[in-house]
């Protein structure tokens, strides 16, 4: 089973008031430390496999940097994290490679390191096509930036390009979020990602809006019933356009679905490099299904060495994986392949927990035992996950 490979790379030109993942604005002096480690991990990945008790295997069909901007480093730094990636595993013809690039950061020089480097997929963090709206959460570029990105890789021989959009950024409605969706598919990309804003604590966006405050326009954030028809109306726009959706926010023409991403939903084998990267495993024992670790998410505990954090994959939550990561898919999952892991009891408890979904509108059963979420089950999504993750034994003994 080819592993999957993923590398962060958390420095950004500027940080957006929305994000909440581990990367920041840093000073250069900090890239070569940073990649420094990065390749020294990539080197040593056999013995850091072998010291959680996984399994790991060296034939690679994706590559995958995010960030953060990966296209802030110098293309030389590139290119040493490429080299070092190839001198340890063993990537195929037809490996899908992508990197994340904010748009405005493919210089002439990134543009040529990126083919150099065997880049075939690139994935624009767009976020809305409206440049006020763009501007109003620190993004940096133009809707004719962007444009002219496209253009660019598309004259260079990079085709399969993914535009990332937000739902729910200040200042948006109705009609600027259509036109959004439009200008995405005017541009004849191959794969679109369409997210929900998060409101949480680790955004300073979401912390405004939690504390009901007005900076960083957070006054100007659509309701959440608003985010929600935005949504769907994405979801029906993308599919009249041949863009179908695969995933809860994830849509691609026939063929260009993410191959990286897929082994996530999956829970086929990856392995994460640098700040905040994550690694699941077949596991060395039979006491257990798989091995999950991480590195830390701040950069300088990282660059000084922080030991990586695991996690046990048992039998019961090898299931419960099964269940909420399937079904992020629109094929969803198959109730008899994982019911051959539950004893009858249990069994029994699964079905009238799906029972209880159907009933609720959240869960449509497919046939052949099949089962996904419908439109409204992907809004309510976590609700759904939350079901399965909650100890099947407690309800089958009520």
């Amino acid at each position: 089973m080819s592993l999957g490979i993923y590398i962060s790379v958390p420095f950004c030109r500027t940080k957006c008031s929305y994000c909440n993942f581990a990367s920041d604005v840093f000073s250069r002096a900090m890239f070569e430390r940073y990649v420094d480690r990065v390749c020294s991990d990539l080197a040593s990945a056999d013995q850091t496999a072998e010291a959680m008790g996984g399994r790991i295997e060296h034939d690679v069909d994706s590559i995958y940097l995010g960030g953060g901007t990966p296209t802030v480093l110098e293309p030389r730094q590139l290119q040493r994290i490429f080299d070092a990636v190839r001198k340890m595993f063993s990537l195929r013809a037809d490996a899908e490679v992508t990197v994340e690039c904010a748009p405005g950061s493919l210089t002439p020089h990134m543009l040529d390191a990126l083919l150099g480097c065997g880049v075939n997929r690139v994935s624009l963090g767009v976020q809305s096509f409206v440049d006020a709206e763009a501007a109003a959460v620190g993004r940096l570029h133009k809707r004719t930036t962007t444009l002219d990105d496209i253009a660019r890789l598309r004259a260079a021989g990079i085709t399969n390009i993914n535009i990332d959009l937000i739902a729910g950024l200040p200042h948006q409605t109705g009609e600027s979020w259509k036109y959004s969706v439009q200008e995405t598919i005017s541009t004849g990309a191959s794969h679109v990602s369409v997210y929900m804003l998060e409101v949480d604590e680790d955004s300073r966006l979401g912390r405004e809006l939690i504390a009901g405050g007005t900076r960083y326009h957070a006054h100007f954030v659509p309701d959440e019933d608003a985010v929600a028809d935005f949504y769907l109306a994405a979801c029906e726009s993308l599919d009249a356009a041949g863009v179908a959706q695969y995933e809860i926010s994830n849509f691609a023409r026939a063929g260009f679905e993410s191959r990286h991403n897929l082994k996530y939903w999956t829970r086929m084998p990856y392995f994460g490099f640098g700040v905040d990267g994550h690694s699941m495993l077949p596991s060395r024992s039979s006491k257990q299904e798989a091995v999950r670790f991480a590195t830390v998410d701040a950069l300088e505990e990282y660059v000084a060495g922080a030991p990586l954090q695991s996690t046990r994959v048992t039998g019961t939550v090898a299931r419960e994986e099964a269940f909420f990561l399937g079904l992020r898919l629109n094929r969803g999952v198959n109730l008899r392949e994982i019911g051959g892991r539950y004893d009858g009891l249990e069994w029994e408890a699964v079905n009238g927990m799906v029972d209880d979904l159907v009933k609720q509108g959240l869960l449509v059963r497919l046939s052949g035992d099949g089962i996904c979420l419908t439109p409204r089950g992907r809004l309510l999504s976590n609700e759904v996950f939350q079901a399965f993750i909650a100890p099947i034994e407690a309800r089958a003994g009520s």
